[in-house]
């Protein structure tokens, strides 16, 4: 069973006038043992405007040993296939992949009220990454000035998810409807309101 888990976490830099669009430069993917399994730095389709360092911890020596984003995105999809992906906010990571992963198969540890109730915080709130590794797991990541680790905000996330692995699994059986073949259907599931935020759903994402 813990084979079939994983979990990521993509660091994006600006791209285009102002660097507002947000595309993938390093995506990082760690095993149910929080083991690294993938770690690559990628280079963008468009020129960076903003590597958004004091964020993504990306800078334009890591630019040079990036590979291209079509040939990221393929080796990433090959782990990912039939895995339960586990992430923080998901939804953006999918975003920068250009992916969409079946709902059945994906824990967003954002969504999930159960982390909040344990850390004390408001169940609907949107607790970051941050404030529930501080409260329950008693660890700082995401600290000092060169940014975020994608590896360490993975792992972060998958010690979150193990530590409600068993109630959250349980809700969710009872929860989630069954699953389609069809990839369309995946796709429908996928944007269900009560899986992408309201502010995502607004925007008509």
């Amino acid at each position: 069973r813990p084979a079939k888990y994983v979990a990521i976490d993509c660091e994006m830099v600006g791209t285009g006038p102002g660097g507002r669009r947000s595309e993938l430069a390093r995506c990082s993917v760690v095993n149910y043992e929080g083991d690294v399994v993938y770690d690559k730095y990628v280079r963008p389709e468009l020129p960076v405007a903003d590597y958004r360092t004091r964020w993504s911890g990306i800078t334009r020596r890591h630019m040079k040993s990036a590979i291209p984003f079509r040939a990221a995105q393929a080796e990433i999809l090959k782990i990912l296939k039939d895995k339960i992906v586990v992430g923080h906010a998901i939804h953006n990571d999918f975003q920068a992949l250009k992916y969409f992963h079946p709902k059945d198969r994906t824990r967003d540890t954002s969504r999930i009220p159960l982390l909040n109730q344990k850390a004390g915080i408001p169940v609907k709130a949107n607790a970051s990454l941050k404030s529930l590794a501080k409260h329950l797991l008693h660890k700082k990541i995401q600290v000092g000035c060169k940014g975020h680790s994608s590896v360490e905000d993975a792992q972060t996330t998958m010690e979150l998810y193990r530590l409600v692995e068993v109630e959250w699994e349980e809700e969710l059986a009872t929860s989630l409807p069954p699953r389609s073949p069809s990839p369309v259907a995946d796709s429908a599931q996928y944007m269900d309101d009560r899986y992408w935020p309201a502010d995502l759903n607004a925007d008509g994402l």
